[in-house]
């Protein structure tokens, strides 16, 4: 929002319904690749020891930038569909926010 209170751009966000999802059957393990807390302290207490710059940054996307290890299937999204076409659905090539498999690709 701009400072006078009108709309700047509008945004959208297409998010997958994964909480239909049936471990065992829509997927089977789910996990985030992190560093364990004991690496990050070693790392800071290395880095103070020699008066190292430390910087930090934040990938806001790095789940969605995930290619996909199988084949997922989902409805098409609501007022997305063509005429003629609402009982088709769409193969996904990338990552999207609520999918179970999302943090591990």
């Amino acid at each position: 929002m701009k400072s006078d209170g009108t709309i700047d751009k509008y945004k959208v966000r297409l998010v997958i319904k994964g909480y239909r999802q049936r471990e065992g059957l829509d997927y089977f393990d789910t996990y985030s690749p992190v560093t364990r807390i004991t690496s990050i302290r070693v790392i800071l207490t290395i880095a103070a020891l020699r008066n190292h710059s430390i910087h930090q940054m934040d990938v806001k996307t790095a789940f969605l930038n995930g290619d996909l290890e199988e084949e997922i299937y989902m409805e098409q999204p609501e007022g997305f569909s063509a005429p003629g076409q609402e009982n088709k659905v769409c193969k996904l090539v990338k990552s999207l926010y609520g999918l179970k498999q999302e943090p591990k690709q």
